[in-house]
C-alpha cells in the first residue's frame, strides 16, 4: 500500500528522490509553488526546464508530466505537471487525476521511492480543496504506486486540515 503523508511545509526543502512541481505550460517558472521551486533550484532548473522540447510553445500539456534534474534542490528529480485550470478546462477531475497519475508513474520509471508532492491546481488555478483531495487520495492510492512513499506538502493549515479530513489518515 502506498505511503502517503500530509504535511505544512516548504516542499523544496523535502528530503525525497522527486519533488512535483506544479506548473505551467512552458515550465520557466512562475508563482506560488512553481516559482518557489525555481527559486530554491536556481539556474540549473531553468536550463533543464528549457531542454525540454516546445510543441507550439507548450513543454508540458495540462494532465502530463516531464522530468529534470533538481538542480539545486535535496532531491534527485523535479517532475513537473500542469493541473487543470477548474473554471476553463474541459473535464478538470480527470486532468487533474492524469496530472498525480502520469508524475508518479514517471516517478517510479525513474527508480524513485520518495516522492513530495503539492495540491495541485489548487492555489490560482482555482480548484476546490475538498474536490481536489479526494482526486488525489483516489489517484495517488491505486495499486500501481503502492511502492512509493509520498508526502503532500501543503501551504498552509486550512488546505492542511481540508485534506486530512478527506484522506483520514490518523490511527
Amino acid at each position: 500500500m502506498t505511503t502517503i503523508r500530509l504535511v505544512v511545509g516548504d516542499i523544496t526543502g523535502a528530503p525525497v528522490d522527486a519533488i512535483i512541481n506544479a506548473a505551467n505550460e512552458v515550465m520557466l517558472g512562475g508563482g506560488g509553488v512553481d516559482g518557489a521551486i525555481h527559486r530554491a533550484a536556481g539556474p540549473e532548473l531553468l536550463a533543464a526546464c528549457r531542454s525540454v522540447p516546445e510543441v507550439g510553445g507548450v513543454r508540458c500539456p495540462t494532465g502530463e508530466a516531464r522530468i529534470t534534474p533538481a538542480g539545486r534542490l535535496p532531491a534527485r528529480y523535479v517532475i513537473h505537471t500542469v493541473g487543470p485550470r477548474y473554471r476553463q478546462d474541459t473535464a478538470p477531475a480527470s486532468l487533474l487525476a492524469a496530472a498525480y497519475r502520469n508524475s508518479l508513474r514517471l516517478a517510479q520509471q525513474h527508480g524513485c521511492h520518495s516522492v513530495a508532492a503539492p495540491a495541485v491546481s489548487c492555489g490560482v488555478y482555482g480548484y476546490p480543496l475538498d474536490e481536489a483531495a479526494r482526486i488525489a487520495r483516489d489517484t495517488c492510492m491505486a495499486a500501481e504506486f503502492e511502492d512509493l512513499d509520498l508526502t503532500f506538502y501543503l501551504f498552509d493549515q486550512q488546505v492542511f486540515d481540508t485534506w486530512d479530513a478527506v484522506f483520514q489518515l490518523r490511527a
